[in-house]
């Protein structure tokens, strides 16, 4: 018998790197990698090669997710200068919408007023704006969350006073929700100095206080989400002149929060809220019958290599995972067990608009 049954998890924030990016991740591979950390359904962002930010583009990346998906998946939309008439078209086919406030790659940064209130405006109501905001423009996210009376998901929060912040608005009843990445839950930049490139990722790794910061709201409610943030690089890439930030992360994200667990910091019910019950919730997704993932909580150690994901290595390497995903069963099919994934490529459902519940 497994030592815990959770539900099948959700992730929230992945790179999958469809198009352009296929030597680094493609569907079937990063859904591979889902799988092997318990991760039933992922949602995708869109800055990508092309971006997705126009219907023909998005539509594209679409296909290409039925035909590779092992898992569930939905896509985000992304708001750009240049496109923002396309949002009432990609609102159907899109999960979510995605907003840049800080730097990221590409034509995807929003950062004038006029841009942000058309996106405000024209995404639909009852659908997710999740932004990239970091230090001030938390404050810009929250800002325009109040002015638009409509919810605003802030994406991997990493510092003690962007979460601070996030936790004053939510007490003043703002309709604010948030998410963190278990690398600045378990990394700091004490890592950062260590992994050099390897460690490198956006936004940077925060210092001891921050990581403290974020523990504390995780436990005390303010954090809605653990979110991967899954941006796999080649190592080639990640070694050479210049290093894109980012870090792999499905397969090491549920072993790393069940180290919180087996220490007894993390109650179960807790985890289960953040890896599934309010992802679902906030973002409208419908659930997954007879979907489950069987876990082991033997501690490990966290290898380099021998993993899922194409680009095969981990910032997590030599730390003390709290637990293992044995088997994964998603809609009555054993889709993981014991290190091998059994599902084939193009048998997850992708996630539309359409395929989501309404308040």
């Amino acid at each position: 018998m497994p030592d815990l049954i959770l539900p099948g998890l959700i992730d929230v924030h992945t790179h999958l790197r469809v198009p352009g990016g296929e030597h680094k991740e493609d569907f079937a591979t990063g859904t591979a990698a889902a799988l092997a950390g318990g991760v039933t359904m992922v949602l995708a962002m869109p800055n990508t090669n092309p971006p997705l930010t126009t219907p023909d583009a998005l539509a594209a990346a679409l296909r290409a997710a039925a035909a590779g998906a092992r898992c569930d998946v939905g896509l985000y939309a992304g708001a750009s200068r240049e496109d923002v008439t396309h949002l009432s078209g990609l609102a159907g086919q899109a999960v979510a919408l995605k907003i840049y406030l800080n730097d990221t790659f590409g034509k995807l940064r929003v950062d004038d007023l006029p841009t942000l209130a058309a996106c405000f405006q024209a995404w639909p109501r009852e659908r997710v704006i999740a932004l990239h905001a970091e230090r001030q423009s938390v404050a810009v996210a929250i800002g325009l969350a109040a002015v638009y009376d409509r919810p605003v998901h802030i994406v991997h929060v990493s510092r003690r006073e962007e979460i601070e912040l996030i936790a004053d608005a939510k007490g003043r009843g703002l309709p604010v929700t948030c998410e963190v990445s278990p690398h600045h839950l378990f990394l700091s930049a004490a890592d950062a100095a260590r992994l050099g490139p390897l460690g490198d990722m956006r936004p940077v790794l925060g210092t001891a206080e921050d990581v403290a910061a974020l523990w504390a709201h995780l436990l005390g409610g303010t954090v809605d989400c653990i979110a991967t943030d899954h941006a796999p690089h080649t190592l080639d890439e990640k070694r050479g002149p210049n290093p894109p930030p980012g870090v792999p992360g499905l397969e090491t994200s549920l072993p790393l929060m069940l180290t919180a667990v087996a220490d007894g910091r993390l109650p179960v019910e807790r985890l289960t809220a953040l890896m599934h019950d309010n992802p679902r919730r906030i973002f409208g997704l419908r659930a997954q019958p007879d979907t489950r993932v069987e876990v082991d909580m033997t501690p490990w150690t966290i290898p380099a290599t021998g993993w899922q994901t194409k680009c095969d290595w981990t910032p997590f390497a030599g730390l003390t995972a709290g637990g293992r995903v044995r088997r994964v069963v998603l809609r009555g099919q054993i889709v993981y067990e014991d290190g091998a994934v059994l599902a084939a490529p193009g048998s997850g459902q992708v996630i539309n608009g359409a395929g989501l519940e309404r308040d």
